[in-house]
């Protein structure tokens, strides 16, 4: 129970983080609907990974997988914002590339890794499940100081504190469970 709850204080912090770009109305629905998806997505698809494939892939080849299946979903997006939006600009694909290494490859490696090692261990599990959430903070540094993206609002940096803090809460009562 403790460790749902600390995952709820991150996933509200990640909230917090979008309502200060001010999203309202429709928008902040949809918000709200694609962050639970989120939220629920990556692990369950690792877990699931994991469950069929038990030890038998590294998590590389795990990654890839996952890109892999994905590729369809990813194709009908693409295509939906080329239709309505047209092409990305240099800009936007230089982003994403960075994006693509260093949190679809980098990060993703590691924290399949890491959960590898703690795989049998439900609640050491969901500790470093809730770490995932730290990409989130990295990105908003990597967007200011790489990419020139404004600093966050004051809503914003209570949802950098909520997801930090939820993150040290999850460690830390992992850790306990652990001794």
């Amino acid at each position: 129970m403790r460790t749902l709850l600390c995952s709820l204080v991150v996933v509200a912090g990640v909230f917090v983080l979008q309502l200060q770009a001010g999203s309202a109305g429709d928008s902040l629905a949809v918000c709200i609907a694609l962050l639970l998806v989120a939220a629920f997505s990556y692990p369950l698809g690792n877990r699931m990974m994991m469950a069929r494939c038990g030890g038998s892939l590294t998590a590389l080849e795990r990654v890839f997988g996952m890109s892999l299946c994905s590729l369809p979903f990813w194709f009908v997006v693409a295509a939906a914002g080329a239709l309505t939006a047209g092409g990305p600009t240099p800009a936007q694909l230089f982003q994403s590339l960075l994006v693509a290494v260093f949190s679809g490859i980098i990060a993703t490696v590691l924290f399949f890794k890491a959960t590898d090692l703690v795989r049998e261990k439900p609640a050491q599990l969901a500790a470093v499940e809730a770490t995932q959430a730290g990409e989130v903070l990295f990105t908003l540094l990597g967007g200011v100081l790489l990419l020139g993206d404004s600093a966050p609002s004051a809503l914003g940096w209570v949802g950098i504190a909520l997801v930090a803090g939820g993150i040290v809460l999850s460690s830390l009562s992992a850790a306990g469970e652990k001794g």
